[in-house]
């Protein structure tokens, strides 16, 4: 078995914990289902948040999921010039027998301009 990356991103309408929470929880509810994915087979998953969203750390509603025993970090990305606003990532470390081209990143939101190759309009 291999350890793989997952990745996504969304956005937050406004900078506030419900925001910030139901963006969190949509993307992660849309991995789960692109990928089949079981949170007991997550090594660790690292969020990110632009420096403009501070009212809520994104890990809160991977735990409100349930994901009790997935070591979780929340990190502020570095302030870059054109960045886009309000923007929650998210990498994943997936123990799993798949290859890296059967793993679906999914881009929600706005933060699908960040990915256009990636994203999946079906």
């Amino acid at each position: 078995m291999s350890v793989r990356g997952l990745r996504g991103a969304t956005t937050a309408h406004a900078n506030t914990t419900d925001a910030i929470l139901d963006a969190t929880r949509e993307l992660l509810a849309a991995l789960v289902a692109a990928n089949d994915l079981d949170a007991a087979d997550l090594a660790s998953v690292i969020f990110t948040v632009t420096p403009d969203l501070d009212a809520a750390f994104p890990a809160r509603a991977a735990r409100e999921l349930g994901w009790t025993h997935v070591a979780l970090l929340d990190a502020l990305a570095p302030r870059v010039a054109g960045d886009l606003p309000r923007c929650i990532r998210v990498l994943m470390y997936w123990n799993t027998e798949r290859v890296q081209s059967e793993i679906a990143p999914v881009y929600l939101r706005e933060a699908r301009r960040l990915r256009p190759d990636l994203v999946n309009d079906k």
